[in-house]
């Protein structure tokens, strides 16, 4: 088997490890035309990043945290928080801060145990490797945490599927939200 053939079989393992009961609860809370955060480091800021971009072509309402021009968060809002390990303390603290305004936030870690989880109205658990390599973790042959940063960008991208689904939002309508200064 090819590096390529692992790494999409190794992908294939995760995503259907995850809880699809879960995903369709997510689908549900995004769907509620509240406005919608999200927040990660490193590369999984960036999935997190690419999921805000996404729901912004399908007409929701989002912003990411650290932007000049995000918002102040409220009660009436969704948090979608993204760390592997559950315990990157930015992200944590964000997400514990939320929690104590009474946002509904959305964990999506490996860790459901993890300071992140704790926080999470809902948890999404993806059982993929971190690059901590913890024992029980799904064996893989790729570095750091890729193997979890592929599969959250595959999990976002079912998400946003299903919502623009649900939403009755054509590819046609997400493309007249897409850049035009390209």
């Amino acid at each position: 088997m090819n590096q390529f053939e692992t790494i999409l079989s190794e992908i294939s393992t995760v995503i259907k490890g995850c809880n699809l009961g879960d995903i369709d609860k997510f689908v549900h809370e995004i769907q509620e035309e509240k406005r919608i955060f999200v927040i990660g480091e490193g590369r999984s800021g960036l999935m997190a990043k690419s999921f805000a971009m996404r729901l912004m072509h399908l007409g929701a309402e989002v912003y990411v945290i650290g932007e000049t021009i995000t918002p102040s968060i409220s009660k009436d809002d969704i948090l979608v928080a993204v760390s592997g390990s559950g315990k990157t303390k930015n992200v944590v603290w964000i997400t514990e801060k939320a929690k104590s305004i009474g946002c509904y936030t959305i964990a999506i870690t490996t860790d459901t145990e993890s300071p992140l989880a704790s926080n999470g109205s809902l948890i999404i658990h993806v059982p993929a490797a971190t690059k901590y390599r913890k024992s029980g973790e799904q064996p893989t042959i790729q570095a750091l945490g890729s193997l979890f940063d592929q599969c959250v960008h595959i999990l976002f991208d079912g998400v946003c599927l299903r919502y623009a689904e649900k939403k009755e939002i054509s590819n046609a309508q997400a493309f007249s939200k897409h850049s035009n200064m390209e």
